[in-house]
């Protein structure tokens, strides 16, 4: 396995959200690797920021410069199709190509509300949410992809929050993930056809800004963190996904993945890269643990029923999941679950 990092100079690259989170980790990596770097949202100095939060594209711009890369800060409302279709244009006059489209366009979370069941949700800004976290992303590929099928490749890459097939807890945010993960599907499929590849891609326990900011630490002493949060020892920086973008994008066998969820620790083993630490965090492994042993002591306080609710609402799709969704079906008191349900069957 070759230790030498992955190049991208003379290739364009647009990242879709690049204001914090996921993008900005994505932005930052596509920089560092040589790419240049069109850096998208609606934070941008002079505008009002979303989620009350105070980083904008700018700042996404500035540190891709601090480490010698290129990129273009463009503040774009990404539900407005006229202004996705400018910035194309921007973009074919400009560089003249597009190699790779990241479409890590969020900013939805004051719209979700985690402790109502469906049957209680407020639909007043159900069109906004809907146009902000999905329409967004159908807009900016229907608008972007053809300066990649002109040319007959590159890269779609959308950022989505888990690699399972069952449910993300919420209605309404599980509706807009898993739509992600289908849209993805769905280009590749239309693409097959063509040099141009299109795939999910979702990082871990991330330690966002705002996550960061929740705990009360820094990514400096994020490890403090763990007294209130043990899972957080194996949350991951923006940068595992950023470099997942990355290798990704350099490889020339990437068609084979195409259509495919696939989930940042995984790749930084097939790839051969770490988080900025020098680790490859496996929170999927832990969370699977800890719900195995809170099911196998039978008594589960709420808590703990709570988390094996959550883990068994994820896995219980995948037959490689059968074993533990088993136990924690049992644990839960669910074991008569018809097939819809119910854990799925093991692969033969």
């Amino acid at each position: 396995m070759s230790t030498e990092k992955p190049r991208l100079d003379g290739q364009v690259a647009l990242v879709a959200g690049a204001t914090r989170g996921a993008g900005r980790g994505i932005a930052r990596a596509l920089g560092e690797a040589g790419a240049l770097v069109y850096c998208t949202g609606r934070s941008a100095i002079g505008h009002p920021k979303g989620l009350d939060r105070p980083e904008t594209i700018n700042e996404t711009v500035a540190l891709i410069e601090q480490q010698g890369g290129r990129a273009v800060a463009v503040r774009v409302d990404h539900t407005r199709d006229e202004e996705v279709a400018s910035l194309a244009e921007r973009i074919r006059t400009e560089a003249g190509r597009l190699d790779v489209l990241v479409n890590s366009i969020w900013g939805a979370d004051p719209m979700v509300d985690w402790s109502k069941s469906f049957w209680e949700v407020d639909l007043a800004n159900l069109s906004a949410y809907l146009d902000q976290a999905l329409a967004s992303h159908v807009i900016t590929n229907r608008r972007l992809a053809p300066l990649m099928i002109e040319a007959d490749r590159g890269l779609i890459v959308e950022v989505i929050d888990g690699h399972f097939a069952g449910y993300r807890g919420h209605i309404l945010y599980d509706l807009v993930k898993a739509s992600l993960a289908r849209l993805a599907y769905g280009m590749a499929m239309e693409l097959a056809r063509t040099g141009v590849t299109a795939l999910a891609l979702s990082p871990g326990f991330l330690r966002s800004e705002a996550v960061l900011e929740h705990f009360g630490v820094r990514e400096e002493t994020w490890r403090e963190a763990i007294a209130k949060d043990p899972y957080f020892a194996e949350s991951e920086t923006p940068a595992l996904v950023g470099r997942a973008a990355v290798a990704l994008a350099c490889d020339p066998d990437v068609r084979r993945k195409a259509g495919l969820i696939h989930f940042a620790s995984d790749l930084a083993l097939e790839y051969g890269f770490t988080d900025v630490d020098g680790r490859t965090p496996d929170f999927p492994k832990m969370f699977d643990t800890r719900v195995a042993a809170m099911a196998s002591a039978q008594l589960l306080d709420d808590q703990s029923r709570f988390l094996a609710w959550a883990r068994y609402c994820q896995i219980h799709q995948d037959p490689a999941g059968r074993e533990l969704a088993v136990l924690l079906a049992g644990a839960l008191g669910l074991e008569n679950l018809g097939p819809g349900l119910g854990p799925a069957e093991a692969l033969p």
